[in-house]
């Protein structure tokens, strides 16, 4: 079977890939390259696909491939409802450019209906407006006297 290899000795790319599925699901997005994420984007599919069971050995399956418990717990608690009326395609990429260093393409994979944290301000910002005093020289003159 043919496989992306990344560079990487076999332990080291399963560890990656495992790794990132890890921060993509714990953070909803992560940005990374475009070799990685053609790998990523289908291993996540299928975790997420097997996890929609919502049964013992489904959960067993999801724990093998994952590193973190927590990743595991989200994905039993939140994302299998998020995602209950959908059969695939539980990721999506946006290029976002080269990068500096090795100018290599940059894509960021984000979980489709994510949830959007607003950061409300705590005070409203008051809008300066700028009021023109007139000078009365009546007051100014009654004043001298």
């Amino acid at each position: 079977m043919s496989a992306t290899k990344l560079g990487m000795k076999k332990a080291h790319r399963e560890h990656s890939i495992r790794n990132a599925v890890c921060s993509l699901i714990l953070y909803e997005q992560i940005e990374t390259t475009e070799a990685k994420s053609k790998v990523i984007k289908p291993f996540v599919d299928k975790i997420l696909s097997a996890a929609k069971a919502n049964n013992l050995h489904a959960r067993r399956q999801v724990i093998a491939k994952l590193f973190d418990k927590n990743a595991t717990d989200k994905i039993f608690s939140e994302l299998i409802a998020r995602y209950e009326s959908r059969n695939s395609g539980f990721v999506r990429s946006f290029r976002l450019g080269r990068r500096l260093g090795d100018n290599t393409q940059v894509i960021r994979l984000e979980l489709v209906d994510k949830k959007v944290f607003v950061e409300k301000d705590a005070a409203p910002k008051s809008q300066d407006v700028k009021t023109e005093v007139k000078k009365d020289e009546n007051v100014s003159a009654k004043k001298k006297a």
